[in-house]
């Protein structure tokens, strides 16, 4: 009893999810004869019938129906009945692949609604459903993301890991919806926001990309709530979050001290005077053992924002020296 009702609360927890597509076709759906309502309908109600010969007619006569059958189907897929939501799936499936640009697009955007919605058995089957869909749209995918100011390369993870990684920066000249396209892309391991805001919506996208495994999210002011949600949906993903301020420095992982191996030309790190071969000590205080730890630290200040660092700098046969630095941290972008 128990699975029986979760399975019935994810379902109606998705209707909302669904209103914003189904508003679409309401105006065509309100033109359609009472007759054919009144079919559509009847063969809604078959869905769950009995006999399995009823139920493939029922199908069928559904996927004939076109777009007069989204909103009903929409109505099935939010209804208590797991079978017949998931049979309302595959005649939306079918949906997805027909040559009418407009009942395949309005598909599209009811399925993107339901597998961007609350975990749930209908909502695994959009994913899966829509990873189908867009296993043939890879390349015009990538070309479209450029296109609108996404850097895509491919290359290595810390873990070994190979394969494509996508920056989106300040140059992003994308919408929410654009994002989707992320969806549609194979391969990808890393999903970098930088210096762009986002809202739950995006999250909500990015939630579907279920073999990345790396998403950094620098400046992009999602709060950590959100993010938690969306750490939920992906646990194998380490997510990656800062407030936005950088200091521009690089050094080397998992190992101490925290030496600097990079200072980035014109960042907040060189304009403080800070070089290669740099120890840095401390940050306000705070112990700083590891490179991770600097990055941690300095990931919890905003853009514009002053840390104090403290530093110790030497040269081969000479004592170190110590000295502090009040560095303003740059923004990303």
């Amino acid at each position: 009893m128990k699975r029986i009702t979760h399975i019935v609360g994810s379902l109606l927890l998705v209707a909302a999810a669904l209103a914003g597509p189904v508003a679409a076709v309401a105006e065509e759906a309100a033109a359609t004869p009472d007759a054919i309502r009144d079919e559509i309908r009847g063969w809604i109600g078959q869905l769950g019938a009995e006999q399995f010969a009823q139920r493939e007619a029922a199908s069928r006569s559904l996927a004939a129906a076109g777009l007069p059958a989204i909103e009903p189907l929409a109505a099935a897929i939010r209804g208590e009945d797991f079978e017949v939501a998931s049979r309302a799936m595959e005649v939306l499936r079918g949906f997805l692949e027909a040559e009418d640009e407009t009942l395949a697009a309005t598909a599209e955007k009811l399925t993107e609604s339901i597998a961007e919605g609350p975990e749930s058995p209908v909502s695994s089957l959009a994913i899966a459903m829509l990873d189908f869909h867009h296993l043939g749209m890879v390349e015009a995918a990538r070309e479209k993301l450029e296109s609108l100011g996404a850097i895509v390369t491919e290359g290595f993870l810390p873990s070994g890991s190979r394969g494509m990684i996508v920056v989106l920066n300040a140059s992003w000249r994308g919408t929410a919806d654009d994002l989707r396209l992320l969806t549609r892309l194979r391969g990808v391991v890393q999903v970098g926001l930088r210096g762009m805001r986002i809202d739950d919506k995006a999250l909500g996208i990015l939630g579907r990309l279920r073999g990345v495994e790396s998403l950094q999210f620098y400046g992009t002011g999602v709060t950590e709530e959100a993010l938690a949600q969306l750490a939920n949906k992906l646990p194998d993903a380490e997510i990656d979050f800062r407030k936005g301020g950088k200091l521009g420095v690089g050094g080397q992982p998992n190992i101490g001290p925290c030496q600097i191996t990079q200072v980035q030309e014109g960042s907040a790190a060189a304009k403080a005077g800070l070089q290669i071969g740099d120890i840095v000590l401390k940050i306000d205080g705070d112990p700083v053992l590891t490179f991770e730890s600097l990055t941690d630290k300095v990931g919890k200040r905003g853009p514009g924002e002053k840390i104090e660092l403290e530093v110790e700098r030497g040269f081969p046969g000479d004592k170190p020296e110590r000295f502090s630095r009040i560095v303003e941290l740059d923004g990303w972008e």
